[in-house]
C-alpha cells in the first residue's frame, strides 16, 4: 500500500507551502517518490518509510538543503516536508524531465547515444562530482540507478542525493551498490569517501563507454555460483582488470563478453590508458592511484574533439594519433560498414587537435586557456561555401578579429566577426590568445 495518495497534501518545513501529491512515480528501499505540485510548480516528492525516517537522516537532509546543490545537474533536496497525519517526513526536489534515460537503458540498448553524447555525459559527470567533492561532500553510491542522461545531447542529471554526506562523516549504513563499491569497502577496510567515489565513477564511465564491467572476464565465467563469497573475491579481495597489461588471466571471453571485445579497441589510446590506470594502480593504491575527476574531464573533452565521420555510412569514428602512427598512417576501416576511413581537415590549437567536421564548433576553451571547458557560446563553426560545396571554411562567431597567415607566411589577412577563412593546409589563424594551424 502506498504511503501517500493522489490529492493528499503535505507541508514544506520552512516555507510552510502546501505540496500536493499528483502521481506515484516509484518506490525503493528508503521510500516512495511522487510527482507533486508546489506553488504552481511540478516537483518530485520523496517520502521515507517509517523505519528510514530517522533523526539522523533528517539532520543529514537539513545539512544538504542548507548547503545547496553543487550544480544544476543535481536533483538536490530543496526543502523538507512534514504532515501531522502521516508518519515520517520527506523532501522536495526538481522533477526529472521524461526524455532523460537511465544508464540501464544504455546497457540494454534501449538508448543509442552517439560517441559525442557519451563523451559529453562523461565530461558532465566528472565535472559534477568534482564540484561535489570540492564542497567537502562525498556521494557514497555512484551507480546505474542514480544517473540519468539525455541520449541526444549527453546532458546528465544526478538523483538520490539524500545519501550524500560530508566527506568522512555520516552514518556508515550506506556503503554503495554491489559492483560499484571500491574494493576496500567490499573488504570491510574503509567506509565511503570522495576517494572511493573516484573508483565508482571510473566503473560508471567504463560501463557507459564499453557497456561492460571492468572486472568481469574469465574469472567471472569460471565461477559456478556468484554468491556473496564469490562476489567478495571478484570485486574485493582479488580484483583484476579485464585488460590488465601485465596479467591476461581475466580477459573477456568471446561469445560471453562481446561488448568489451567490440568497444574497447574503438577508443583512442589516451582513454584506454586512463581506464588502465584506474583499474590497476587504482585497485592497488586507493590513496594515490585513483584517476581524478579533472583527468576524466580532460579526457572526455579530448574524446569529443577526436570524433570524425565515415564518408560512406556517416558513423562516428575516433581519431587516435598513436594508433595512426603505429599503422603508418593507415586509418583502417569503419567499424560499422567496413569502408576505408579518411580524415577530415583538422586544426591544432595549443595541445588540442580538433577534427573539423561539417558540424564542428570551436568553443572558448579551445582558443583561450583561461576558459576551462567552456561550452557556453561557440567562437567558430564549420561552414560550407554557398556556391561551391567542395570548399569549406571556418566562420568567426566571436567578437574578436582573427588574423590569418598562409603556409608560406607571405600573405596576411583579417577575418572580422561573421566572416570565414577557407580551410587550407598550413593556414595559421591567430584567435587573439592562441594560434591554430590547419592540417588537411
Amino acid at each position: 500500500m502506498r504511503i501517500l495518495q493522489d490529492g493528499q497534501s503535505v507541508q514544506t518545513a520552512t516555507s510552510k507551502m502546501t505540496c500536493t501529491v499528483e502521481v506515484f512515480l516509484g518506490g525503493g528501499g528508503q521510500g516512495e517518490v511522487y510527482q507533486a505540485a508546489l506553488d504552481g510548480q511540478k516537483v518530485a516528492l520523496k517520502w521515507y518509510f517509517p523505519a528510514q525516517a530517522t533523526a539522523e537522516q533528517r539532520a543529514a537532509l537539513a545539512v544538504l538543503v542548507k548547503k545547496g546543490a553543487p550544480t544544476e545537474r543535481f536533483l538536490w533536496p530543496m526543502e523538507l516536508c512534514d504532515s501531522p497525519d502521516i508518519p515520517g517526513f520527506g523532501y522536495v526536489m526538481q522533477l526529472r524531465a521524461p526524455h532523460y534515460k537511465s544508464i540501464v537503458d544504455l546497457m540494454k540498448r534501449r538508448a543509442e547515444p552517439s560517441f559525442r553524447a557519451l563523451a559529453t555525459a562523461g565530461l558532465q559527470l566528472a565535472d559534477s562530482f568534482l564540484d561535489l567533492h570540492t564542497m567537502g561532500l562525498c556521494y557514497r553510491d555512484i551507480s546505474f540507478g542514480n544517473v540519468f542522461f539525455d541520449p541526444d545531447s549527453g546532458e546528465v542529471l544526478i538523483c538520490d542525493n539524500d545519501n550524500v554526506a560530508v566527506d568522512g562523516q555520516g552514518e556508515p549504513g550506506v556503503l554503495g551498490t554491489p559492483r560499484f563499491m571500491a574494493p576496500e569497502i567490499v573488504r570491510g577496510e574503509a567506509l565511503p569517501s570522495s576517494r572511493t567515489d573516484l573508483f565508482s565513477l571510473a566503473v560508471l564511465l567504463f560501463y557507459m563507454l564499453v557497456l561492460h564491467h571492468p572486472l568481469e572476464g574469465q574469472r567471472e565465467t569460471d565461477i559456478k555460483c556468484l554468491d556473496l563469497p564469490a562476489m567478495n573475491k571478484l570485486y574485493g579481495t582479488d580484483p583484476l582488470f579485464i585488460f590488465d597489461p601485465k596479467d591476461d588471466s581475466n580477459r573477456p571471453v568471446p561469445g560471453v563478453h562481446e561488448n568489451a571485445l567490440v568497444f574497447w579497441p574503438l577508443y583512442p589510446q589516451f582513454v584506454r590508458d586512463l581506464f588502465t590506470e584506474a583499474f590497476t594502480d587504482g585497485l592497488r593504491d586507493p590513496g594515490n592511484g585513483r584517476v581524478r575527476e579533472s583527468e576524466w574531464r580532460g579526457a572526455m573533452v579530448h574524446l569529443r574533439d577526436s570524433i570524425y565521420y565515415c564518408g560512406n555510412c556517416g558513423m562516428e569514428a575516433l581519431y587516435d594519433m598513436d594508433a595512426l602512427r603505429a599503422a603508418g598512417g593507415d586509418l583502417g576501416e569503419c567499424w560499422s560498414c567496413g569502408h576505408r576511413l579518411v580524415l577530415p581537415p583538422r586544426i591544432r590549437v595549443r595541445d588540442a587537435v580538433v577534427m573539423l567536421n561539417y558540424d564542428t564548433r570551436l568553443y572558448p576553451h579551445h582558443v583561450d586557456s583561461s576558459c576551462l571547458y567552456d561550452f557556453s557560446n561557440p567562437v567558430a563553426e564549420i561552414l560550407q561555401h554557398p556556391t561551391n560545396p567542395q570548399i569549406w571554411g571556418l566562420r568567426n562567431l566571436s567578437q574578436e578579429k582573427w588574423t590569418v597567415t598562409t603556409d608560406e607566411g607571405q600573405s596576411f589577412s583579417d577575418v572580422p566577426p561573421g566572416r570565414s577563412v577557407t580551410l587550407a593546409v598550413g593556414t595559421r589563424i591567430n584567435f587573439g590568445k592562441s594560434e591554430g594551424t590547419i592540417r588537411v
